[in-house]
């Protein structure tokens, strides 16, 4: 249960010093911690921390706290389970819940790596926040290059069928999509400032993030749009291969069909069929045959069906 100042650093300390009003803190804890030592905190409310009913990310505005969850996507995986973490929070600091190290790692590279020479509240919840979303544009830009690999492959003719990464992808960045919406909401729910815990010189902070937060988006916007075209392009190019089989099936039944015909007449064996009886029938009728073939193909070059 690691407790911080937030001074020009993020000032690890011990739990009786939160209280002193030098320095707003930050509180990291678990559920059963928190269920332990809320009463220390005196916010003057009774949250849900029952992490297994976290759905998404949103603040709720209380009396005299805010309280809210962040629901995070693993962007490695996305269909492993979110991060999921509660908060609390007044005008003298923030207390984490969270049962898993999400939280505590994002804490601790706070505390290893930021120094701040004008440090609030704002700017610790600014830096927590911004650390959840780091590493996806970073994400985004590898999404883009799978797609530009897929487009390769379609306009190369290299695949069969419908790709199953290109569905995956599209969940992925659906959820990104709804996910970055919550983050905004989130953002400008706190730059609303309604309980007034927050300098209004230090709103920027979350204006910042929610402007970031809106280019993602705009980012997530384009690659499903490009995932769209996609698709329509893998459909396109199965219908062509499709047409094509069609086609070249068409032309061998045409070529066959007077071919089919003459071995049908002549299969007769009718006694009073000239070609029977001269030594030139057979060869007359394998060059004629051979001309239908030649003239058909002929034929369906000059119509640019071959």
């Amino acid at each position: 249960m690691p407790y911080y100042k937030i001074e020009e650093t993020l000032r690890e300390c011990v739990k009786e010093e939160i209280h002193d009003g030098a320095a707003p803190f930050v509180a990291v804890m678990s559920v059963d911690e928190y269920r332990n030592a809320r009463d220390s905190f005196q916010m003057g409310i009774d949250i849900d921390i029952d992490l297994n009913n976290v759905r998404d990310t949103k603040a709720i505005v209380n009396y005299d706290s805010l309280t809210g969850t962040l629901n995070i996507p693993d962007h490695e995986q996305f269909s492993k389970d979110k991060f999921k973490v509660i908060y609390a929070l007044d005008e003298r600091g923030i207390v984490i819940i969270d049962n898993g190290t999400y939280a505590e790692r994002i804490v601790q590279e706070i505390h290893d790596k930021r120094h701040w020479k004008l440090p609030s509240l704002e700017r610790f919840i600014y830096d927590f926040l911004e650390a959840t979303i780091r590493n996806d544009m970073s994400l985004l830009e590898t999404i883009e290059q799978d797609l530009s690999g897929i487009e390769d492959s379609i306009m190369k003719g290299e695949i069969e069928k419908y790709p199953v990464q290109l569905n995956d992808i599209r969940a992925g960045l659906l959820d990104m999509h709804t996910h970055y919406e919550h983050l905004i909401d989130l953002a400008k729910e706190f730059e609303e400032n309604e309980n007034e815990f927050f300098d209004e010189e230090n709103l920027r902070y979350f204006r910042l993030f929610s402007e970031r937060v809106m280019r993602l988006q705009d980012n997530v916007s384009e690659l499903r749009d490009y995932s769209v075209q996609l698709r329509d392009l893998v459909s396109g190019q199965l219908s062509i291969k499709q047409n094509n089989i069609m086609t070249l099936l068409t032309i061998i039944t045409t070529i066959f069909m007077p071919l089919t015909l003459i071995a049908g007449w002549y299969g007769m064996n009718f006694v009073y069929m000239p070609e029977l009886h001269t030594p030139w029938g057979y060869p007359t009728v394998i060059i004629i045959s051979l001309l239908i073939i030649v003239l058909s193909l002929i034929w369906f070059r000059k119509n640019k069906w071959l």
